[in-house]
């Protein structure tokens, strides 16, 4: 799937559009300035805002609107730990406190 994605007026890119590794942090919002329209739609799991529901953008008619979905949090650390999934403690701790934290 390609980094960035133009439809008309609008274009979705991943993390940021000059790299997949730079992104502007986990934190989903929608900004607008000087006739621009901004939106991060967070981590559908590794949010660092403090809210540990999973997150995605909608488009209304062009309407940005983030929404939230409650998920079983503590099932996902465990399948983490379950699987060996490399550095399963530090996600962990992103995991059950939606905030960035030491590797």
């Amino acid at each position: 799937m390609p980094r960035a994605q133009k439809h008309g007026p609008l274009a979705l890119v991943y993390a940021s559009p000059g790299s997949a590794w730079n992104s502007p942090w986990h934190y989903p919002f929608v900004r607008s300035a000087a006739g621009l329209t901004v939106i991060n739609t967070g981590s559908v799991s590794l949010s660092y805002d403090g809210d540990r529901r999973a997150s995605y953008l909608l488009l209304d008619d062009l309407t940005p609107v983030i929404r939230r979905v409650e998920y079983d949090v503590e099932r996902e650390i465990k399948a983490l730990f379950d699987r060996g999934f490399p550095h399963n403690g530090w996600i962990a701790k992103i995991l059950a406190s939606a905030s960035p934290q030491a590797p």
